[in-house]
């Protein structure tokens, strides 16, 4: 469907019960009871749920809807939820439609099938879905979708959502003690995060993605010889849009604004096929509900299209992966951003003692925002040309770098002028120069008035990143307030106390090329940790100082953590024997039946040539050779790969067999590239899978 574009502020949101939904269909009474739960988190009454359940019924109703459905988040890193129809039985052979308070509130799917990391037995099935009245409710493909978290019978989170609300109350908790010290934050209330969230991805041709298996079954491509042409010339990147491209970007755009996402920024990312979109920022949360929403609607919009929205974080071996951007700030609940410098970020105080928070709480608790961005698929995208290295540090930019350093040193910030950018032609205008250059190679960088954080790959649940760095902030601004409120000099202990905190964290803080190796050492002589992979990051996770943080702030009991390590581990695992296990059969089923072939072809040649006298079979038995050879050296890395899979899969201690996997990853490597060198040698009649340029260039 299409439409014009003075159209789009009526699509905004059309999908949404909304608060302008919620103000034309609710009493007045009604309304500001939900709006007092939704701002305040008091209680909210049953009788104004069944008000409000069969305001948001008609109002699903008569956009089509027949079913609802109670839509969580899993610790599987997608949604869920069973879908109920609004019918109930009235008389002989009738139904009408109903939805009650009770159903709105509380949903009961089953808790056990779903990742517990031991919270849940079989037999323990009982779980309840919690309406999370903060994110509205909304309508797709006829069904009332209604958010909620997700716990199980005895209380502890089963999800990603109830621990990201309270990591964001934390914050609140505590920035709202730093605000009442700077005279109350003017009429604000609340301090809540705010997240933008960058998704990167590819599209392949639908026909081309069914005869890869590797892809069908794992998200990437477990052989792929690199094409001819990649992305060298770089001319792909913020290029003009294929045809077919910018039809589904039409239409993903249409859906996305219908369930009132800001979908904002579209282009072609740098390596060939691949995409990006960009929201604004908006309350965390809810911006983790829209990122899922995203990501669901990206899949179902590209099968219209004869597509494959892929969002592995690194489908192609040799090009650049896919990330997901973390663009992160604080807010007051008045609009004010708590990370804007100002004309004079030297003066701001307030912004000052928030940067240093971050920098503390980056500093301190930087294993676990590395193993918040751990996953197998992004282990194989952490370090290349297009993402930050697993080394987690900080991008400041020179201009705030030398206040910090002058606030170290105890004297004046001298250079705060505002520059003109000059161009060098007349006819182009002049503007104001940015205080400080960006910095694509850092993990985490301050740029402008928010925080990107690059690490987390494009399948990700921003949930578990944002928990990190929520709790995290939180603890910072704790130590600080109370350091604050016990002092009998407010101005000198904080500028004691920014000076201190910065000459104690800035070791975080690099400016420079993270790429280069000369960062690798310098970060080791600066202590930073360097968790290069999954296996060695998760660890982190139930550490002493990672449990007490968590508990201190309510964000997550010590079983809620144990489980989510154990969840993280398994799933690591799994995804490498599940491409292991599709490595080998593909090698065994299709790999070496065409080279068998290829080379029965090449003897038969050289036969042929050699019984008819006077032909040079020379150059046919050279090839046949090599291929001979290559197809051995194959057999045997196969033979080693499906040695070492059942015993690393017999390793019963998580941290032993997350090793052994990743010794397996190893195997795969080396079996890999035999296979490549394979495929650009076969005649392309006989090779069985698509190539990179096939895959790549599919879209046309």
């Amino acid at each position: 469907m299409g439409f014009f574009m003075k159209d789009v502020p009526a699509l905004f949101g059309s999908m949404v019960f909304n608060d302008e939904v919620m103000r034309r269909t609710l009493p007045q009474e009604v309304y500001r009871a939900l709006k007092k739960t939704m701002r305040h988190g008091t209680h909210l009454e049953l009788d104004v749920a069944r008000v409000v359940a069969g305001a948001m019924k008609d109002w699903a109703v008569e956009k089509g809807a027949t079913h609802f459905s109670h839509w969580f988040q899993p610790m599987t890193g997608v949604t869920a939820g069973k879908h109920d129809s609004f019918i109930c039985p009235r008389g002989e052979g009738k139904v009408i439609m109903e939805f009650s308070g009770t159903e709105l509130i509380r949903g009961e799917p089953d808790a056990s099938s779903f990742p517990s990391g031991g919270l849940r037995a079989t037999f323990e099935a009982r779980g309840y879905t919690v309406w999370d009245t903060t994110s509205y409710a909304f309508v797709k493909d006829g069904t009332l979708y209604i958010p909620t978290a997700f716990c199980s019978y005895s209380g502890e989170a089963l999800d990603k959502k109830t621990p990201l609300l309270r990591s964001m109350e934390a914050v609140d908790r505590q920035a709202a003690r730093i605000l009442r010290l700077f005279g109350g934050g003017g009429a604000a209330r609340h301090v809540v995060t705010t997240v933008g969230a960058e998704q990167e991805y590819f599209l392949i041709d639908r026909q081309v993605y069914l005869q890869r298996p590797d892809l069908m079954y794992t998200g990437r491509t477990l052989f792929g010889a690199y094409p001819p042409k990649g992305q060298e010339m770089e001319a792909h990147y913020l290029g003009s849009l294929k045809p077919r491209v910018s039809a589904y970007m039409k239409e993903l755009e249409e859906e996305l604004w219908k369930l009132g996402v800001y979908a904002k920024t579209k282009h072609n990312e740098a390596a060939p096929a691949q995409h990006e979109l960009a929201p604004f920022f908006i309350t965390t949360n809810i911006a983790t509900d829209h990122n899922q929403l995203t990501m669901e609607l990206m899949k179902s919009v590209a099968g219209k299209h004869g597509l494959v929205c892929l969002l592995h974080e690194k489908p192609f071996a040799g090009v650049n992966g896919s990330g997901k951007h973390i663009n992160w700030s604080l807010a007051t609940d008045t609009g004010v951003n708590l990370l804007e410098p100002g004309g004079t970020p030297a003066e701001n105080a307030q912004f000052l003692l928030f940067l240093v928070a971050v920098i503390q709480a980056v500093d301190e608790y930087q294993d676990l925002l590395r193993l918040s961005a751990a996953s197998a698929g992004n282990d194989h995208r952490l370090g290349a040309n297009e993402a930050p290295p697993a080394i987690v540090s900080m991008f400041l930019g020179d201009e705030l770098t030398e206040i910090l350093e002058a606030l170290e040193a105890g004297t004046d910030y001298q250079n705060n002028e505002t520059h003109q950018m000059e161009i060098g032609v007349t006819v182009l205008p002049h503007f104001p120069k940015d205080t400080t250059d960006r910095n694509r190679t850092s993990p985490f960088a301050f740029t402008g008035n928010k925080f990107e954080f690059r690490m987390p790959g494009s399948a990700f649940s921003i949930a578990g990143p944002n928990i990190v760095l929520n709790t995290a902030v939180a603890e910072s601004l704790r130590r600080f307030a109370d350091e604050l409120e016990a002092a009998e000099d407010f101005t000198s202990a904080l500028a004691a106390l920014i000076r201190k905190t910065f000459r104690e964290h800035k070791r975080i803080i690099f400016n420079g090329n993270n790429y280069a190796a000369e960062w690798v050492t310098e970060a080791g002589r600066r202590g930073l940790s360097n968790l290069s992979a999954t296996a060695a990051a998760l660890p982190a996770y139930i550490a002493p100082e990672s449990l007490a943080l968590f508990a201190r702030h309510q964000v997550l009991h010590e079983t809620e953590i144990h489980s989510r390590y154990e969840i993280l581990m398994e799933g690591y695992c799994k995804t490498i024997h599940i491409e292991a296990l599709t490595m080998a059969d593909l090698v065994k089923r299709e790999i070496l039946p065409a080279c068998f072939g290829y080379q029965r072809e090449l003897a038969e040649l050289a036969e042929r040539k050699t019984a008819r006298g006077g032909f040079d079979a020379s150059p046919e038995t050279r090839w046949l050779n090599t291929i001979s050879k290559l197809t051995a050296e194959l057999l045997d890395k196969l033979e080693t790969l499906e040695d070492a899979l059942p015993r690393a899969a017999a390793e019963t201690e998580l941290t032993a067999r997350a090793e052994a996997f990743r010794a397996v990853l190893g195997v795969m490597s080396k079996l890999r590239r035999i296979a490549d060198e394979l495929e650009t040698r076969v005649a392309k009649q006989h090779w069985p899978l698509p190539s990179y340029a096939e895959l790549l260039y599919s879209v046309v």
